[in-house]
């Protein structure tokens, strides 16, 4: 694989979850504020990503955040069988094991990381 192939490639991926978690954001009802809390950039990051000026660094922590978050989504969304208001829904309310409403946790690691186990351990019962 040659060296602009490989760029290309990269590149293709960076398009790819900066979409998807643009994507989920919306679905799970986050603003771009809460969006860039979340990932742990600045709120103008989020908007020149959202204007395609600017692009998730596969090497930062706001790709392994960015990743995690699309995950959270992925797994809710095949809980809640693609119904958005549920899934917003859910994000919303107090959560009796987690303690908190869930978009309140996940704008933190640990509260993302704890929230994402809950549903991955969820979607294991199913």
């Amino acid at each position: 694989m040659t060296q602009d192939n490989v760029m290309a490639q990269d590149d293709r991926r960076q398009q790819v979850l900066t979409k998807a978690v643009f994507r989920a954001a919306e679905i799970l009802g986050l603003t771009q504020a809460a969006l860039a809390k979340v990932i742990g950039i600045s709120a103008a990051s989020v908007s020149r990503m959202r204007a395609g000026d600017y692009q998730l660094d596969p090497n930062g922590k706001e790709w392994e955040l960015s990743a995690l978050l699309v995950r959270l989504y992925r797994g809710l969304d095949a809980i809640m069988a693609g119904d958005e208001t549920a899934l917003r829904a859910w994000m919303r309310n107090p959560n009796s094991d987690l303690h908190k409403p869930p978009v309140e946790l996940i704008a933190n690691v640990t509260g993302l990381t704890q929230t994402l186990a809950y549903v991955d351990a969820y979607r294991a019962r199913v």
